[in-house]
């Protein structure tokens, strides 16, 4: 399968370096990483340790193939959206934070758009060189549920890639689990600079239980059935599997970048205002970061 993978930071990197092994692969990713990239190829290590030399670019437009993968910030989607309605691809997935991002790409592309997600740990440490932290798996869908060809054969090419991957028919479900997680753990994590593991005891898991359960409470009023202890319970596995992890929004913070908060907690608070729900943990999180983002303007 021809892949182009959008917005190759560090997750797109592992993910498009994992599927470089069995599938030609294009990366649309920043100098000077895409130029190493296409220099030297692109090395991948961690918990793999293998060298691929997939395509790389910083022009993502005008491109064609059988898939494209977004993997930009929430707030570079409708960017992303844009520059790839100038290629043609059969499916685009995406494997973005947040939420909204496929209706972002669905409103500028022809194509299926699929959502997924991914659970694997990266960082990307300089030019050319991933860091895989942890090894986790993709699921991935319709966005709007039920069964789906293009993801059918998405999948197949993730799994042929060595990929842990399943196709699941109730995604909106499964964004809204992720969204949970990623509302407790990411804010909690970048505002305390503490690994995931830390939010599995003490006043920090209070809080990261809090956010997930009223992004729970948000997710039953738009219709899908999410209780408040599934929610939680998500959110700790994965603050247990991922322990010794930097959050992607802590990484953000650690190096004075802009955040995925509005697509985040940010989500969580206008989507309960629209019920008329208060999510009184994630605004004063929400709050914080965005403070934080203004003071360094970022």
């Amino acid at each position: 399968m021809n892949i182009v993978v959008f917005g190759a930071g560090s997750l797109g990197t592992v993910v498009g370096g994992l599927l470089g092994r069995e599938h030609a692969v294009t990366l649309v990713a920043r100098d000077p990483h895409a130029s190493a990239v296409r220099d030297a190829g692109l090395s991948v290590g961690g918990e793999f340790d293998f060298h691929v030399r997939p395509d790389a670019t910083t022009d993502g437009t005008e491109l064609a193939a059988d898939c494209a993968i977004v993997t930009v910030k929430a707030f570079h989607t409708e960017t992303a959206a844009r520059q790839l309605a100038t290629g043609e691809f059969d499916s685009v997935l995406s494997l973005q934070n947040g939420m909204g991002n496929e209706e972002q790409l669905a409103t500028h592309l022809d194509c299926p758009v699929l959502a997924g997600t991914a659970t694997y740990g990266a960082v990307l440490t300089e030019p050319g060189r991933v860091e895989c932290t942890g090894i986790g798996e993709v699921v991935l869908g319709a966005r709007e549920g039920g069964r789906s060809e293009s993801a059918s054969r998405v999948g197949e090419a993730f799994s042929a890639a060595g990929i842990e991957t399943a196709v699941a028919d109730d995604m909106p479900r499964r964004l809204w689990v992720k969204l949970a997680v990623n509302a407790g753990i990411n804010p909690t994590t970048a505002l305390a600079r503490v690994a995931n593991g830390a939010l599995l005891t003490g006043d920090g898991s209070e809080l990261a239980a809090a956010a997930a359960s009223e992004t729970a409470t948000v997710a039953r009023a738009e219709g899908v059935s999410l209780s408040d202890s599934d929610a939680i319970a998500a959110m700790r596995d994965v603050a247990d599997a991922t322990a010794a992890n930097t959050s992607s929004m802590r990484q953000d913070v650690e190096a004075g970048r802009r955040t995925e908060i509005d697509a985040i907690n940010g989500y969580v608070v206008a989507r309960g205002e629209e019920h008329g729900i208060e999510t009184p943990v994630n605004r004063t999180l929400a709050g914080l970061v965005r403070t934080w983002e203004r003071e360094n303007e970022v």
